[in-house]
């Protein structure tokens, strides 16, 4: 039987602080990535952000940390062995510190592919390869509540043009992160005379990443 999320229970943090850059100086193509940083500090179960050249596949992404040692840490769960070559790049632990408490409805958009036709005259069927997608987006109604912390939170995001890192948590501990610019105005919308709620909306700059615990 396939392990069911349910829209209930679900936990949404937002990054409250992002720590210092530590420095990535290689990432393998392997079943499993392993990144070299030296001295990185960071511990097993931590969250980074990475901010890659070259091998564009981790950029902008959120990671969990896993067989950390001195000098390296695996990006758990990544299989990097068809990414592009690494150039360079940082990673920054997440703290995520806020919660969002007032969600009622979640919706996701983008991410669909343009395709570049690739028939030939020898061809008898036309053929095409995916080139670039669409962001993609997670649209959150709310109720509104101004003093809410993660609506706060969301708010200065967008109010400042900065990036948050975001974790959905389902009850069954499936979970689902990515990093992307924030829109929200806390203007309060409805009809009459249901609750009065807010949108938010995360268009993300990187690729999701889920875990399944």
């Amino acid at each position: 039987m396939p392990n069911v999320s349910l829209w209930t229970k679900v936990a949404i943090a937002i990054q409250s602080a992002l720590g210092a850059p530590d420095t990535i100086t290689a990432i393998t193509k392997a079943s499993t990535g392993v990144v070299s940083s030296t001295a990185h500090g960071l511990a097993n179960g931590a969250y980074v952000l990475l901010e890659v050249t070259g091998m564009t596949q981790v950029d902008n992404r959120v990671f969990r940390v896993a067989n950390q040692s001195a000098n390296a840490f695996d990006l758990e769960g990544e299989d990097t062995t068809l990414y592009d070559t690494f150039v360079s790049g940082t990673a920054k632990e997440i703290t995520f510190g806020t919660n969002l408490a007032t969600a009622t409805t979640v919706n996701a958009s983008g991410g669909e592919f343009d395709y570049e036709d690739t028939t030939t005259i020898h061809d008898s069927v036309r053929s095409q390869i995916p080139t670039l997608a669409s962001p993609a987006a997670y649209s959150f109604e709310n109720i509104w509540d101004t003093a809410d912390p993660g609506l706060i939170a969301l708010k200065a995001a967008s109010d400042n043009k900065v990036e948050r890192c975001i974790r959905i948590t389902f009850s069954n501990a499936q979970k689902v992160l990515f990093n992307g610019f924030v829109g929200a105005t806390l203007l309060p919308v409805g009809t009459a005379p249901g609750k009065v709620t807010t949108p938010v909306t995360i268009t993300m700059g990187g690729r999701p990443t889920v875990y399944a615990t």
